[in-house]
């Protein structure tokens, strides 16, 4: 019995020793139950080297898995850094300005055109010129601002008298509007015209067959239309392209994403 009673002792003035310890540390108390494993984040600053799994979690390290995204205005800088002074196709002898794309970097909306013409080879902008003025008024009727959407193209720079882009001109100007949808990660792409809407189905369909039916593009719905610069020349159909653009209305709807106006 003695032996028992100096034995509980024991435990008790060891109890009593840790408790004191752990006051003085800030932690207080004895856990009866293991903590909720939490993440170690970095305050400022990309992540580097392990992150620490408190709880009794394994280190991971942070080249054990795909990075997480960065915004949608530095990812669009990093393309853009990456595609530099761009001379990977002929295009680029003739260019003035290499046009990128505009607006929203985080835009739940995004329109791709097929190559810039010369009034966006000279400011550098893309659909600045008559068929940009007609997109503008386009996107407006759904609700939307060009600063609420973005807008860009297949190929960056002006093919020579705004002829069609020759299929090695897509080639290497692809993987960059890739890039630019990866970054920005819409929830719904507007392809204008053959060429865009092509392009990123891999599908030779022409365009007026194409028209009207949603497809995905990497898990993104996809609505092909009408170019503004074929609405110029054939009027006549401007209501199958506004019938598109309203489809795209009630598609994202359905996503919860509203215009920041009511669409016209």
């Amino acid at each position: 019995m003695d032996d028992s009673r100096e034995q509980l002792r024991r435990i008790v003035a060891g109890l009593r020793t840790n408790l004191a310890l752990r006051g003085r540390s800030g932690l207080g108390g004895v856990p009866l139950a293991p903590t909720r494993r939490r993440q170690s984040i970095a305050p400022e600053g990309p992540a580097r080297g392990r992150v620490v799994v408190a709880g009794g979690g394994p280190a991971v390290s942070a080249d054990d898995g795909p990075s997480p995204r960065v915004g949608g205005l530095v990812g669009l800088r990093l393309v853009r850094e990456e595609l530099g002074d761009c001379q990977r196709c002929k295009l680029s002898r003739g260019r003035k300005n290499l046009v990128y794309g505009v607006g929203n970097p985080d835009a739940h909306l995004v329109f791709v055109g097929e190559g810039p013409g010369a009034d966006e080879d000279e400011q550098g902008e893309p659909f600045v010129g008559k068929a940009g003025q007609l997109l503008t008024k386009m996107i407006e009727a759904m609700g939307y601002g060009r600063a609420d959407v973005y807008i860009c193209n297949v190929v960056k720079c002006r093919p020579p008298g705004n002829r069609n882009p020759e299929p090695d001109e897509i080639a290497a100007c692809e993987p960059f509007l890739k890039k630019q949808l990866g970054a920005i990660r819409p929830r719904m792409i507007v392809a204008l015209g053959k060429f865009a809407a092509q392009c990123l189905l891999r599908d030779d369909t022409p365009i007026g067959r194409l028209r009207g039916n949603f497809r995905s593009y990497e898990g993104i719905a996809l609505m092909p239309t009408f170019h503004p610069a074929y609405l110029l020349r054939d009027p006549s159909k401007k209501k199958e392209a506004w019938e598109d653009l309203k489809a795209v209305l009630a598609a994202l709807k359905k996503m919860a994403l509203e215009p920041p106006r009511a669409p016209v």
